[in-house]
């Protein structure tokens, strides 16, 4: 069985037993519902390249999504992707259905172009939205990112992607809610007070007029991948425990920052 589809396996044994299993030990899922209360849009802001954040937004969207609540998740890819996510969605998630879904464009690069958005858990996470689907959950996936190689600055890029997800989020009924998952700059409310002068408007900074709520997802150690010539395996600075930590203030850049226990790197899509 290939890797990607262990992971699905996995993510599908997740949302399967969610209603029984006892609670996770991080209960990060749990953490973060309590925090957002009713945000009717919450924008996760991750490090790129990981397994653990998948698995985590897949059990969000498992809880978000019962007693037929509608959720739609935003993902950091091409707006030109989302023929192919609608048409997995719609599929019986086998094989040729995978085979199309990741040999897209996007899907195919070799490690010194791969930043970590692409990654055989990131297909598990789609995969994941496809079985609830088919479980009768209103649910739907969707890219909200400007195309790949397209000549945009940052600026250009975050105001881009902020208007995608904007005519996503209008376009949902009033009691819908929708998650973002995205790089953690761009999940920002604003820049801190030591960003260089260059550094873009975030896209969470263009959103403040919906009902968003802003997750910064940290993790205790572990790794993930990232593109600091060349495109590698990242160490985090080990931490003790802590709490997650919610903030208040009308200068913060996040709404909750989050310790997640560990972080490992996931399987990339050409391994």
């Amino acid at each position: 069985m290939k890797r990607w589809m262990r992971r699905a396996v996995l993510a599908m044994t997740l949302l399967c037993s969610a209603a029984i299993a006892a609670p996770a030990p991080d209960e990060t899922a749990t953490q973060i519902m309590r925090h957002a209360g009713d945000h009717r849009l919450v924008v996760l802001g991750e490090y790129h390249g990981t397994a653990e954040t998948p698995l985590l937004v897949a059990d969000l969207m498992e809880r978000y999504s019962r007693n037929t609540a509608a959720v739609r998740l935003g993902l950091e890819l091409p707006m030109s992707e989302n023929v192919a996510l609608a048409r997995y969605l719609r599929s019986d998630g086998g094989a040729d259905a995978r085979e199309t879904l990741r040999t897209s464009p996007f899907w195919v690069v070799k490690d010194d172009q791969h930043d970590g958005r692409r990654s055989r858990d990131m297909l598990a996470l789609i995969e994941a939205v496809r079985v609830l689907r088919a479980q009768g959950r209103d649910v739907g996936v969707a890219g909200y990112d400007a195309e790949t190689g397209a000549s945009t600055s940052s600026d250009q890029r975050d105001a881009a992607m902020a208007a995608h997800l904007r005519q996503q989020f209008n376009a949902l009924p009033a009691d819908a809610r929708m998650l973002v998952l995205t790089g953690n700059v761009h999940a920002m409310r604003t820049r801190s007070a030591d960003a260089p002068p260059e550094m873009q408007k975030t896209m969470a900074a263009y959103l403040l007029d919906l009902p968003l709520y802003s997750v910064r997802l940290e993790a205790l150690r572990g790794h993930f991948w990232a593109c600091f010539q060349p495109c590698r395996a990242v160490p985090l600075i080990e931490r003790p425990p802590r709490a997650a930590k919610e903030d208040t203030g009308a200068d913060r850049q996040y709404d909750l920052l989050i310790w997640m226990p560990a972080l490992s790197v996931a399987t990339l899509t050409d391994r």
